[in-house]
């Protein structure tokens, strides 16, 4: 006999249940279970090799776990056509090609038809038009909209390829690493950039995998700390961000500060480590007994 559907249950965008994913012989995730809700913004945070992008590819339907089960907005992946979710589930990812000369425009717009590449002779529909210029405009790129791909920044670049996801109307986003390789100002233009879109799309769900604090959005909710592509931590982020869990997730102590909505990481120093004395001989010739340094 089915089970009623509770109205917590139509909150939720993804789901999986002990997930195992097994590729060549090695088990890259082991027993994951996680449940994304609309309106939640989820940290998937771990060490290089954790499992970070393999489960979020599972989540984008571009991969099916060995044992466990996955839900995507209500679908069992295996039983369903990916290519019907596909569009509500806005992957990004900095591996996205572009055809060289695209404008930010062209290159949003594809994100309604779904391609890599404007297509021969497509016209987009006005309420297209009307779609892609507000994701635009939320990503902090009105001024950009006609600018090459070439010329761009890689923080425009990813902001960019999100103003693409939003588009297709997505309920849920999966960025993969958006923050990489961004200086500091482009880094701060992104995070305020998604925090933004969170104030105006509430109901839409995310996943950020990062292997850094520091580029997690002020609104981030909820975190999964991997390694070796078991859980370590899961829940809130004020329960799972803490030094003791993410020491342990990263395997390296670490103490964890959160400031205006903002996390940082830094290494915990043993008591026993102290900085050395300066040397006032060290920089040039020593000194004679007796002389004095000046400086």
């Amino acid at each position: 006999m089915a089970h009623p559907i509770t109205a917590a249950d139509q909150d939720i965008v993804l789901r999986a249940s002990g997930v195992d994913l097994v590729r060549g012989g090695r088990l890259l995730l082991d027993q994951v279970t996680l449940t994304v809700r609309a309106g939640e913004l989820w940290a998937l945070l771990g060490p290089n090799g954790a499992g970070k992008s393999t489960l979020l590819r599972l989540l984008a339907t571009y991969a099916h776990p060995t044992r466990g089960q996955v839900d995507i907005l209500g679908q069992r992946l295996g039983r369903v056509d990916v290519f019907t979710l596909r569009p509500l589930v806005g992957l990004v990812t900095s591996h996205h090609r572009v055809p060289h000369g695209r404008t930010v425009r062209d290159v949003v717009l594809t994100g309604a038809t779904g391609t890599i590449d404007l297509m021969a002779r497509w016209q987009p529909a006005a309420a297209d038009l009307t779609r892609a210029n507000a994701a635009i405009e939320v990503m902090g790129l009105g001024s950009l909209a006609d600018a090459r791909w070439p010329v761009l920044s890689q923080g425009e670049r990813s902001r960019t390829l999100i103003a693409r996801a939003l588009v297709g109307q997505p309920r849920v986003l999966l960025l993969d690493e958006p923050a990489a390789g961004l200086d500091l100002a482009g880094r701060e233009q992104l995070l305020a950039s998604l925090d933004e879109l969170r104030e105006r799309q509430p109901a839409l769900a995310a996943v950020v995998v990062t292997h850094h604090l520091e580029e997690l959005p002020a609104s981030t909710s909820h975190a999964l700390l991997l390694r070796e592509g078991a859980m370590v931590a899961t829940g809130l982020v004020s329960d799972t961000l803490t030094s003791d869990q993410v020491s342990a997730c990263f395997g390296y102590p670490v103490t964890i500060a959160r400031n205006a909505g903002r996390w940082t990481c830094t290494a915990a120093v043993s008591p026993a480590v102290r900085a050395p004395k300066p040397d006032p001989g060290r920089d040039g010739v020593a000194a004679a007994p007796g002389a004095s340094v000046s400086g």
